[in-house]
């Protein structure tokens, strides 16, 4: 009897501590329960906002309904509606959603509502047409232990996030139109402050960061007036920051942009006159409302056909959300005052991505009068393959030129700037890459998350580790101080319009503190400027 008693007992004393265990915060919107791994409280699927569906598609986000008792975070929750991937896939992912605007939050387990510890907030990257806040490669468990919350956001995708239609325009004309995407992530943003000061977070200590398509949307929300005050540092991996690298297309007007010369309406009609639906009238939104995800979505199709009209806009200026873009704003100092980190891969993208050159002689060319600078900053000895002059040219184009730009704007703020370029490429993958590392090799060390690589399944070596574990440090600390560096780690010197120092992460994995050593060809891409409308073929 007596073992019986003390089994019962031991049996309660167990299942109180397992439900004690069990991590709960109270939101504005009710009580979360989510599940403890590790040393991180984890809690998935968080409504920032209501379905963006039916009367609410192509709206800005709405409040989200208070619910009773406790809502299940320990779920992934769907990611937002895009195009199915591979051979003989369907239109749309079938793990995606137009319900879909959740987020995700890591905190540390020890962290209370007295903490307020440092919080960094992920955009996701894909283009604008694809992406995940529910990636393993971006948890935040290491981000935990370097005493920081992290907070993952979905927000709409191609046509679901950026759409805009003449009849769209006429409907509740004092809203903002086009930009859903920015507008999730500006609700996202806002739930932050109104709700992480529960689960540990510091509301007055917020950084975003974001990689490719979520870099971009940094440059943007850091130059878009509904985002001030929601975050007060930022870090843009391979986000660019000049125009024309998915920085927003006019509207309602034709011919108005060097890169965008058709007009987001008129991409909308496009895109409805594909599916049957004339007109430009009520009737015509509400059959457009009435499509089902999966014909919105379309396969991600962004034209009708071969060489046929748009029917995708990507970002828009609008003139309400969007008044300027990042490079006009940056250039004469609209932007907030705030510690940037900034950078990008080595070798980002080969091939005919920014400029349609089939040889080196055709792409120096394109430069004009700078031909003989160009070709001296990229091939000085004409010893160069055109794979190697061309993977860098397009990382400078799009990522490394831009960066700089954007890093001395910065400056002229009075703020610091950080720059990095990561070069890293494993040994086994160095005779297919040898010129560098690509674009997003550099996110899953940021986050030391290196067994959820893209395209790797090899066990990381003890030089990856340590690379892993001192870039999340870095990471950490640039959203706890806004400096990255820290005490063990390799000085990484601020960037200064004299020296232009920066954090090369080299070929073989180590981290060397120097001037730039691309600056001879950043000088005559910066030169090249005025020729974008020649070498860059496409706004991307």
């Amino acid at each position: 009897m007596k073992k019986i008693f003390l089994g019962l007992l031991l049996f309660s004393t167990f299942s109180l501590k397992a439900q004690t265990d069990v991590p709960k915060v109270h939101t504005l919107n009710g009580i979360v329960r989510g599940t403890t791994d590790g040393e991180s409280a984890v809690f998935k699927g968080i409504p920032f906002a209501a379905p963006p569906v039916g009367e609410f598609r192509w709206r800005p986000p709405q409040p989200v309904k208070n619910w009773e008792g406790e809502l299940d975070a320990t779920k992934p929750c769907k990611d937002c509606a895009q195009a199915g991937f591979g051979p003989n896939a369907p239109k749309m992912n079938p793990n995606s959603s137009e319900d879909c605007l959740f987020l995700n939050v890591w905190k540390p387990t020890s962290a209370t509502k007295t903490s307020k510890l440092p919080v960094m907030v992920w955009i996701y990257g894909g283009g604008f047409v694809a992406g995940s806040a529910s990636s393993p490669q971006n948890y935040g468990h290491s981000l935990n232990k370097n005493g920081v919350i992290l907070v993952n956001i979905n927000y709409r995708l191609g046509r679901m996030g950026f759409f805009a239609h003449p009849a769209l325009s006429k409907e509740f004309p004092n809203e903002a139109k086009g930009n859903f995407a920015y507008m999730d992530q500006i609700a996202a943003l806002q739930w932050v402050q109104k709700n992480i000061a529960e689960f540990g977070g510091d509301p007055n200590n917020v950084t975003i960061f974001g990689f490719s398509a979520g870099g971009v949307s940094v440059h943007s929300l850091l130059t878009i007036p509904a985002a001030k005050g929601l975050f007060h540092k930022v870090i843009s991996h391979s986000g660019g920051g000049r125009d024309g690298v998915l920085t927003g297309r006019p509207i309602n007007k034709e011919d108005a942009d060097i890169f965008y010369k058709v007009s987001a309406e008129t991409i909308g009609v496009n895109f409805a006159q594909s599916k049957g639906i004339e007109g430009n009238d009520a009737t015509a939104l509400a059959k457009l409302r009435a499509m089902p995800a999966d014909s919105i979505i379309d396969g991600g199709r962004e034209t009708s056909g071969a060489n046929g009209a748009k029917i995708y806009s990507g970002p828009i200026f609008d003139g309400k959300l969007v008044t300027q873009t990042a490079e006009t704003a940056y250039l004469v100092g609209k932007q907030p005052k705030m510690p940037m980190m900034i950078g990008n891969c080595s070798a980002e993208i080969g091939g005919a991505f920014v400029s349609n050159a089939k040889t080196k002689e055709e792409l120096f060319a394109s430069f004009g009068d700078l031909a003989t600078e160009a070709k001296s900053a990229y091939d000085s000895d004409g010893s160069k393959k055109f794979e190697e002059v061309i993977a860098k040219f397009n990382s400078d184009w799009v990522w490394g030129e831009p960066a700089s730009m954007a890093a001395r704007a910065t400056l002229a703020k009075g703020s610091p700037a950080y720059v990095f370029q990561f070069g890293y490429v494993p040994a086994a993958a160095q005779q297919r890459s040898p010129y560098g590392a690509g674009h997003g090799s550099d996110i899953s060390f940021a986050f030391n998350t290196l067994n959820a690589r893209w395209g790797s399944t090899a066990e990381p070596t003890d030089t990856e580790k340590e690379l892993a574990k001192v870039m999340c440090a870095y990471w950490a600390n640039f959203a706890k101080t806004g400096n990255p560096n820290g005490e063990g780690l390799p000085k990484w010197p601020l960037y200064s319009n004299q020296n232009q120092d920066m954090l090369d992460i080299e070929l073989d994995g180590k981290i060397i503190a120097k001037p730039d050593p691309r600056k001879a060809r950043l000088d005559v891409v910066e030169k090249a400027v005025k020729y974008r409308g020649k070498i860059q073929t496409r706004g991307i």
